[in-house]
């Protein structure tokens, strides 16, 4: 059985998704949800799907030995950023290389990079005149948003549109592709 690991910072609802779509396989599962945020709402949300949780904290994830194991130990095949708000250090990028990966909310290079993320892209999109805006799924390298781009697909972003609506959007590409892009990747269809 191939078994994923996803990191998550906030709400969790491209984890969940991700839970959803493996519930019940045989051939694929997400084994581990790892956060940052002791208060983040991916805990509950894993519950739902009976996958344990683990809470780290800065300094443990920098130091990377203790999460690194922690990862071997469970035989993890694949990584998926979901809404993670941290560098993944350098040992931990090159311990599963292309076997990491990362969902933007944006059709990078454009918006990447440190500080664009969540509300922050879709501000920036809505305040430089886009006329659209998507998703991108791309491995993770040592840096942020710059990793080989796997997948991307676009929405119309209108001049009515508000930060919020673009945000809308994007969940809705995020929801329908993020799930089937793992899907592909670790039965080795990508």
């Amino acid at each position: 059985m191939k078994r994923i690991a996803i990191f998550a910072s906030g709400s969790g609802s491209n984890a969940e998704k991700i839970c959803e779509h493996f519930a019940g396989r045989t051939d694929v599962a997400v084994s581990l949800i790892l956060t940052n945020n002791p208060q983040a709402g991916v805990i509950i949300r894993a519950m739902k799907y009976q996958v344990p949780v683990v809470v780290f904290n800065k300094k443990l994830f920098a130091e990377t030995g203790k999460i690194l194991e922690i990862l071997q130990n469970e035989r993890i095949d694949l990584i998926v950023l979901a809404g993670f708000m941290m560098l993944v250090p350098a040992e931990l990028v090159r311990s599963y290389p292309d076997k990491m990966i990362n969902i933007h909310p944006a059709l990078l290079p454009k918006y990447g990079g440190k500080g664009m993320y969540g509300d922050f892209v879709h501000e920036a999109v809505v305040q430089a005149g886009e006329t659209e805006s998507g998703i991108t799924i791309h491995y993770v390298n040592e840096h942020y948003d710059e990793g080989a781009v796997i997948f991307q697909a676009s929405c119309e972003v209108l001049p009515t549109d508000t930060p919020a609506d673009v945000a809308t959007k994007i969940h809705v590409l995020e929801h329908q592709h993020y799930p089937r892009i793992v899907d592909e990747l670790i039965s080795g269809q990508l």
